[in-house]
């Protein structure tokens, strides 16, 4: 569908990368990845012709169309919520509006036999049949569908988009770009905004509605669900893997390998040829074997390894005072915002040590208890902070209160204790703030640069009890390993509002659900929370196979992910729900068993009552096939009550 050729991109001396050449084919599911700055973001705005190439050439058939969400747009409209979606079929609308016209002739006129009005009729005919075949008269209906997806209700349908947050604006630009159906779907992070069920949904669109698709993500879960190819941007070349997200983690690990041992043997190499030099630079005898080895240095061509990856860095926080046993008690807490009640009768203990997720829709109220928590809105009911709590909290404007005058490298150092200050390079180069980067003011640090460095500087003072809203929306898969990493090793409390499924994994042991006005908490990890959600949708639905499947996908999913990194292990809330459901079909598998026996008894009962009841008849008494018969069925009953013992005990030792 798209081929690309020995395209190069510079916009300095070095370039962004160089001789990439690639294609994409129809049903292709890419994952561009590589590290921020690396040109992805670049790569898909050239793909869709919103900037040009230094060099290189990009052949995309006429008839091919390409749908692009950007990370950031400019939303300048004035319509409601369904109009501006229906912006997507504006050539449906406009052949319909044809057609209207067309129709609206044919009635006035009455010239029945003129050859005008039968070329009318022909072209009436073939306008509607065009209309038909696309599918238009169903248009309203994907258009509530997909919005209904992406977390908008019917009651939100006929809002005007202005009353609306920029990231609800961001799912109507999304739905409009699905709603196309364009051959090629660029997505430069589109999780962003999303909750997890409208992720969810989304990756099942992509799955089974779009034809090719190209996206950028810092959502692990989320590209692993969706891709089945891997296109990384490293050291200015464009590296072509053929699996998914996880098999190309293992390889390019291969990879890299193979690189250090490749540079290692050439800078052995340099070495040598450098100190033949400097021994025989000055023996007219050696001049030419001198001169021979300079030329040969300089054809060398340097081998360039694959940026370090930091994720298996280890950062903990500092010592910090123990909090009392319950850092926060909520009771009967109810928040309303006018006539609207954000939530209310919520009830809820939080324990020392524990890790808990604040999970739901955009707007449900997650945001809005953390800042009661915080003291910063006023509310009703009862909520109480423990004893000794020092709370760390990170929201997005966290970033604004950062010291612009300072560099990097100074916000983290005054923050520094111990042995932590000599590590200080090595923490930043793990958040993206490598090299010179550190040396940068924090007034010319671009937004999702300030978050990043508002989370290390977090990361680095004494609390017992962190409350992160959205921490890994400006962090790359490496950064958000080392912060998961360092959250696992806190001792403190922990409360995490994200819709990261993989970094909630094996992180969080408690899950409350906002919506509706109520806050519902869930036992287990984020999965455990998943599968009975859907589980719950799928028994309202009367779709049992379906959970089957989705048990089935799911595990095995995160059974096929790598074991090398921590993050990636499957947690112990996910391997105790699976032995739980293990446990769940042998118990009903064994009273089945139980229940048929029984059965099989009741009936061989009755029928020996029958041919007793003949047998005391005198006729019958000397009947040798109705005696052969009750001897028989006599010893089916007896093999019959011994299986049915077997199997009671087998029950019971599967309830203990």
């Amino acid at each position: 569908m798209i081929s690309v050729e020995r395209l190069k991109v510079e916009f300095g001396v070095k370039p962004l990368f160089s001789n990439a050449s690639f294609i994409i084919n129809d049903r292709d599911r890419i994952a561009l990845v590589g590290k921020n700055g690396a040109g992805k973001s670049t790569m898909l705005k050239i793909l869709c012709g919103k900037q040009k190439a230094t060099e290189g050439t990009i052949s995309i058939p006429a008839d091919t169309t390409i749908g692009y969400l950007p990370q950031v747009m400019v939303l300048t409209d004035d319509t409601t919520v369904r109009e501006e979606t229906r912006k997507a079929f504006s050539g449906n609308t406009e052949l319909k509006a044809r057609i209207d016209k067309l129709n609206a002739e044919l009635a006035e006129r009455t010239d029945y036999d003129s050859p005008e009005y039968m070329a009318l009729v022909e072209k009436f005919t073939r306008e509607h049949e065009r209309y038909q075949m696309m599918g238009a008269e169903g248009y309203e209906a994907d258009i509530e569908r997909t919005l209904t997806g992406l977390g908008f209700t019917r009651q939100d349908f006929d809002r005007p988009t202005s009353e609306f947050s920029g990231g609800w604006r961001m799912r109507i630009e999304l739905a409009k770009i699905l709603l196309e159906r364009p051959d090629v779907l660029l997505l430069d992070e589109p999780t962003n905004h999303l909750d997890i069920e409208s992720i969810q949904w989304l990756e099942q669109f992509l799955a089974q509605s779009a034809k090719a698709v190209v996206l950028v993500s810092h959502d692990r879960a989320f590209i692993n669900n969706v891709t089945n190819r891997t296109l990384e941007i490293s050291c200015g070349k464009v590296v072509d893997y053929k699996v998914k997200y996880d098999e190309y983690v293992k390889l390019r690990a291969e990879r890299r390998e193979q690189q250090l041992r490749a540079y290692e043997n050439q800078q052995k190499e340099i070495a040598d040829i450098k100190d033949f030099i400097e021994r025989f630079r000055y023996k007219p005898t050696k001049a030419v074997q001198v001169q021979s080895r300079i030329k040969q240095l300089e054809k060398i061509v340097p081998i360039e390894v694959d940026d370090v990856d930091n994720s298996a860095m280890h950062l903990k926080f500092p010592p910090c005072l123990r909090s009392g046993d319950y850092p926060i008690i909520c009771d009967n807490v109810r928040k309303d915002y006018g006539e609207h009640t954000v939530f209310s009768n919520v009830d809820m203990t939080i324990r020392r040590g524990e890790k808990v997720a604040f999970v739901g829709k955009n707007g449900e109220g997650k945001s809005t208890l953390v800042k009661c928590i915080m003291g910063e809105i006023p509310f009703t009911g009862t909520l109480k902070v423990g004893h000794n709590v020092q709370i760390g909290y990170f929201a997005q404007n966290q970033a604004q209160l950062l010291d612009e005058s300072l560099t990097v490298f100074q916000t983290i150092d005054n923050v520094a204790k111990g042995d932590i200050r000599l590590r200080i390079n090595d923490i930043l180069g793990a958040f993206m703030f490598g090299g010179e980067a550190s040396e940068k003011k924090v007034k010319v640090l671009s937004g999702g640069e300030r978050s990043r460095l508002a989370m290390i500087r977090l990361l680095l003072e004494p609390v017992n009890l962190l409350i992160l809203d959205e921490p890994t929306n400006h962090l790359d898969m490496p950064s958000k390993d080392v912060l998961k990493e360092a959250i696992k090793a806190f001792d403190g409390t922990a409360i995490i509002v994200s819709h990261d499924r993989e970094f909630l994994d094996g992180l969080v042991t408690k899950v409350y659900e906002f919506g509706g006005g109520h806050v519902k908490e869930h036992i287990g990890g984020i999965y455990d929370f998943i599968i009975s959600k859907q589980k719950s949708s799928a028994n309202a639905a009367g779709d049992m196979q379906s959970i089957d499947t989705l048990l089935h996908n799911q595990h095995t999913a995160k059974a096929e992910q790598p074991a090398q990194a921590a993050v990636n292990e499957p947690s112990a809330e996910k391997l105790s729900y699976l032995e739980r459901k293990e446990q769940q079909k042998k118990l009903r598998k064994a009273e089945k068993a139980v229940e048929e026996a029984e059965r099989k008894i009741s009936e061989i009962e009755k029928r020996l009552k029958e041919l007793d009841a003949k047998l005391s008849q005198p006729e019958n008494a000397s009947d040798m096939a109705i005696v052969n018969e009750y001897a028989e069925t006599q010893r089916m009953l007896d093999a019959e009550v011994e299986r049915w013992e077997q199997l009671a005990e087998e029950l019971e030792k599967t309830k203990a």
